[in-house]
C-alpha cells in the first residue's frame, strides 16, 4: 500500500473519531437535557393519587422496571408520496437532486392503494394535515410544560431543608428563574452553549453517584428489579391503581418526543454513543438508587429524590439540579423555535421574526414573539397550578399523544415511502402502538386533573395554524386563477403608452408562470416600469435543504428586447435565508450568469406554457430545450432538443444589466386584502374576514419579513375575493 495513502486513511479515520466524540459531547446539552432531568419528578408523579396506598417493596420495584418528529415525517410523505397538502412540487423540480436522492424503490400494491385513496379523497388529506398539526401543537405545548414542570420541581427541593417555607416563596423563585431563562434567549444558545454539556454531565454524574450510594447503603438487592417479573407482579398487586400510575411513569421518557428538532445537528452514531455509554447507565443508576431509598423510607414518597441525597452533598446537588432544569428547558425552547420556523416556511404559521443567533451552527434561532408568549404561558401554568402533580399529568398526556401520532405517521412512511409490505407496517404499529395506547389510556383519565392543558394549547395552535394555511392557499389560488397572459399584457403595451425607466425592479409574487394580477393592476393604473424586470418567486419546499447550486432557476420571459426575466428561488424548511443585500445580489448575479451561459457553459432550458426557463449546466455546451404546448383543446405535447446558443448579444445584455443595477434597484410587492366573496357561507366569512384577517394584520408584513428596504419598496394594493 502507498504510505501516503495509508497515512491519509489514518488521518481521515482519526478526524472521524474526533468529530464523533465531539458531537457526542455536545449532544448532552442539546438532545438529552429534557430526558436527563426526569428523575426529579418521576417517582413523585408515579406515587400520587391512590397508588400511595401500595407502599410495599414489590410495588416500588415494579414501578422501577416499568419506567418531535411529526412534521418531519409529514414532510417526508409530502415529497415522496405526494399525498400532503404541503406538497410544493413543481415542474421545475422534475430532475432536482433533492427530490430524487437515494435509490428508487419498487411500488408495492399496498403503497399504490394508499396513494390512490389519498388522491381520490381530498378530505383524507385535510384530516392528515390536521392530525399532523395537532401533534405539532402538542410539541409546541411541551415548550410551555417542560420549563414549568422541571423548574418548579427543582425549586421545591428547598422545602426538604426548609419545611415551613410558604408555597408562595417557592412559586416566586420558580417564576424568577423562568423570567431569567426566557430573558436570556435573545443572546442565542451559541453564547452559552459551552456551559450546557458540562452542566448535564455534572448532573448525570451526580445522580448516578447518589444512585450507587443509595443502592449500596440502603438495598443492594434492588438490582433484582431488572427482572420483568416485578412488572407483572406490580400490576397484579395494584390493579387499576397501578394502571393509572402509568401516567406518571411515562414522564421518564419526556424529551424523546421533541428530539427530531435537535437530531439534525448531530450524527446518528454520536447520539447513540452518548446515550448508550453514558446517559442510559446514569439514569438507570439514578432510578435504582431512588427505589433503594424508597424501599426503606416509604414515608418519603412525595419528596424521595431530594430526601435520597446524602446530607453532605445536598446543596451542591440542588444547585446542579436547578442549573440542569434550566438546560433541559433551554433544549425544548430551542426545539420549539425550530419547529415553528419549519411551520412558517411551509405556510402553516403566521410570519414571525426569526433571528439566526449563530453564523457557524445552523438551527440556532430566536423568535422574539414566540419567546415572550411561551414565558407568559409558563408563568400562568406555574402560578395557576402550583402543583407538580397537576403539571405532570398535563406533561405526560402531551408526550404520549405526540408518540402515538408519530407511530401512526410511521405506518404511512413504512408503506408509502419505504415501500415495505403492509404486514411490516402493521407489526411496527402493534409493537409500539400497543405500549403507547396503554400509557395513553392511563394519561387520558387525568384530563380533569391538569391533562386538559396540552389539549387546549394544541387545539388553539391547531386552530390558528390551519386557518393561516387555509387563507394562504386561498390567496395563492386566486393569484393563479387571475394571472395575466404575457402576450395579452405586451399587446396592451402600445395602447397604454408604457414607458421604461432606468433601473432594475424585483417583483415578488407566488406565480411561477404568466404575470401576477398585482403587476397587471399596477401597469393599467400607472403605465411605466423599469427597463429590466425580474419576477421573483420564493418557494418553500418540503425538503430540509436545497443544494446551493439548485436554489435559483432563471428564465427569460418573451423576446430579449423586453428585458423580462423570471427567477424562482427555492429553499428547504431548514435553509438559512440570505439577508436583503445578499439576496438581491444573488438574484442579479444569477441573471447575469444566465446571460453569460453560452461562454461559461451550457444552459438547460424549459418552457412552461410559452415561457422558457434556463438552468446553467457547466458540464456541457449543449442546451436541452423542452417545449410544452399549452392546453387549448388540442393534445398537450412535450418535445426536447439539443441546441447551441450563438452568444450574440449576451455581452451587451450583461453590460445593460450592470448599468441598470448601478442606476438603482426597486422592489414591488402586493399589499393584498383577502376577503370572502359575497356568496360565501357565514363560516367562511368568519374564517377569512375575521380570523385570517386578524392574523394577517398582526403578523409581520411580507416586506418586513423579507427585509425589503422601505425606501425602495413599491406596494400595490388589491382586494382578493376568494
Amino acid at each position: 500500500m502507498d504510505p501516503e495513502s495509508a497515512s491519509s486513511t489514518r488521518d481521515s479515520k482519526l478526524k472521524l473519531y474526533t468529530t464523533t466524540l465531539c458531537l457526542a459531547y455536545q449532544s448532552f446539552g442539546v438532545v438529552y437535557g429534557d430526558l436527563s432531568i426526569s428523575p426529579i419528578y418521576v417517582y413523585k408523579s408515579t406515587f400520587s393519587g391512590r397508588l400511595r396506598l401500595h407502599e410495599d417493596n414489590d410495588e416500588i420495584l415494579g414501578s422501577l422496571v416499568a419506567a418531535g418528529g411529526t412534521f418531519a415525517l409529514y414532510s417526508l410523505l409530502c415529497r415522496h408520496a405526494k399525498v400532503g397538502l404541503l406538497s410544493t412540487f413543481h415542474a421545475s423540480d422534475d430532475n432536482a437532486s433533492f427530490y430524487n436522492s437515494g435509490p428508487s424503490l419498487k411500488e408495492t400494491r399496498s403503497s399504490s392503494i394508499l396513494k390512490q385513496f389519498f388522491e381520490k379523497h381530498w378530505s383524507s388529506q385535510i384530516v392528515l394535515l390536521l392530525f399532523v398539526l395537532l401533534g405539532t401543537g402538542m410539541v409546541i405545548g411541551d415548550g410551555v410544560l417542560t420549563p414549568s414542570m422541571s423548574v418548579l420541581s427543582a425549586v421545591y427541593g428547598v422545602k426538604v431543608k426548609i419545611p415551613n417555607l410558604h408555597e408562595n416563596y417557592t412559586v416566586c423563585i420558580a417564576c424568577v428563574i423562568l423570567v431569567g431563562l426566557f430573558a436570556l434567549q435573545h443572546y442565542g444558545t451559541h453564547r452559552v452553549g459551552f456551559l450546557f454539556a458540562p452542566i448535564l454531565i455534572a448532573w448525570l454524574l451526580s445522580i448516578s453517584g447518589v444512585g450507587i450510594y443509595n443502592i449500596l447503603h440502603w438495598n443492594p438487592r434492588i438490582v433484582s428489579a431488572l427482572s420483568p417479573y416485578y412488572a407483572y407482579n406490580f400490576f397484579k398487586e395494584t390493579g387499576k391503581d397501578g394502571w393509572r400510575s402509568l401516567g406518571g411513569i411515562v414522564l421518564c421518557i419526556t424529551g424523546a418526543e421533541a428530539m427530531f428538532a435537535d437530531l439534525g445537528h448531530f450524527s446518528q452514531i454520536s447520539v447513540r454513543l452518548a446515550f448508550t455509554l453514558f446517559v442510559y447507565p446514569c439514569l438507570i443508576l439514578a432510578y435504582m438508587g431512588e427505589a433503594a431509598y424508597l424501599s426503606q423510607h416509604k414515608e418519603d414518597l412525595q419528596s424521595s429524590f431530594y430526601k435520597a441525597i446524602p446530607e453532605v452533598i445536598f446543596w451542591p446537588v440542588f444547585i446542579i439540579a436547578t442549573l440542569a432544569t434550566v438546560v433541559g428547558s433551554q433544549a425544548i425552547i430551542s426545539a420549539t423555535f425550530s419547529i415553528i420556523s419549519q411551520c412558517r416556511a411551509l405556510s402553516c404559521f403566521p410570519r414571525v421574526r426569526i433571528i439566526h443567533t449563530s453564523n457557524q451552527i445552523h438551527g440556532q434561532i430566536y423568535i422574539p414573539e414566540v419567546n415572550w408568549i411561551l414565558m407568559f404561558l409558563c408563568l400562568a401554568v406555574v402560578i395557576g397550578f402550583r402543583d407538580t402533580d397537576m403539571i405532570g399529568n398535563a406533561y405526560g398526556l402531551a408526550v404520549i399523544i405526540v408518540m402515538l401520532i408519530t407511530t401512526c405517521l410511521m405506518f404511512l412512511v413504512i408503506v408509502m415511502v419505504w415501500k415495505r409490505t403492509i404486514l411490516v407496517a402493521i407489526t411496527f404499529v402493534i409493537i409500539f402502538g400497543s405500549i403507547e395506547l396503554l400509557y395513553f389510556s392511563a394519561c387520558i383519565t387525568k384530563v380533569h386533573k391538569g391533562g386538559w392543558v396540552p389539549i387546549v394549547l394544541s387545539l388553539i395552535v391547531l386552530f390558528f395554524m390551519s386557518i393561516w394555511h387555509y387563507g394562504t392557499l386561498k390567496k395563492r389560488s386566486f393569484e393563479l386563477q387571475n394571472k395575466v397572459c404575457l402576450d395579452t399584457l405586451l399587446t396592451l403595451g402600445p395602447s397604454l403608452g408604457i414607458k421604461r425607466v432606468r433601473g432594475i425592479c424585483l417583483i415578488y409574487s407566488n406565480v411561477v408562470s404568466g404575470v401576477p394580477p398585482m403587476f397587471a393592476h399596477f401597469v393599467t393604473n400607472f403605465p411605466a416600469f423599469h427597463e429590466i424586470l425580474v419576477f421573483v418567486t420564493i418557494q418553500s419546499l418540503t425538503v430540509p435543504k436545497v443544494p446551493a447550486e439548485e436554489q435559483v432557476l432563471v428564465s427569460r420571459i418573451g423576446s430579449p428586447e423586453y428585458r423580462l426575466f423570471r427567477c424562482i428561488v427555492r429553499y428547504g424548511y431548514r435553509d438559512v435565508r440570505k439577508d436583503t443585500y445578499a439576496f438581491e445580489g444573488h438574484v442579479v448575479n444569477s441573471v447575469a450568469e444566465f446571460l453569460k451561459g453560452n461562454s461559461d457553459g451550457c444552459v438547460e432550458s424549459r418552457a412552461y406554457g410559452g415561457e422558457m426557463t434556463a438552468i446553467r449546466q457547466p458540464s456541457s455546451q449543449l442546451v436541452d430545450v423542452v417545449i410544452r404546448q399549452p392546453e387549448n383543446g388540442a393534445a398537450t405535447g412535450t418535445s426536447r432538443r439539443k441546441v447551441r446558443f450563438s452568444g450574440v448579444g449576451f455581452n451587451k445584455e450583461v453590460e445593460e444589466l450592470e448599468a441598470a443595477r448601478e442606476a438603482g434597484l426597486a422592489y414591488m410587492m402586493g399589499n393584498t386584502c383577502v376577503m370572502a366573496s359575497e356568496t360565501s357561507s357565514y363560516l367562511k366569512k368568519f374564517v377569512i374576514d375575521i380570523v385570517y384577517g386578524f392574523l394577517r394584520q398582526n403578523c409581520r408584513r411580507p416586506a418586513t419579513s423579507l427585509g425589503v428596504p422601505h425606501t425602495s419598496l413599491i406596494e400595490v394594493g388589491m382586494v382578493y375575493r376568494v
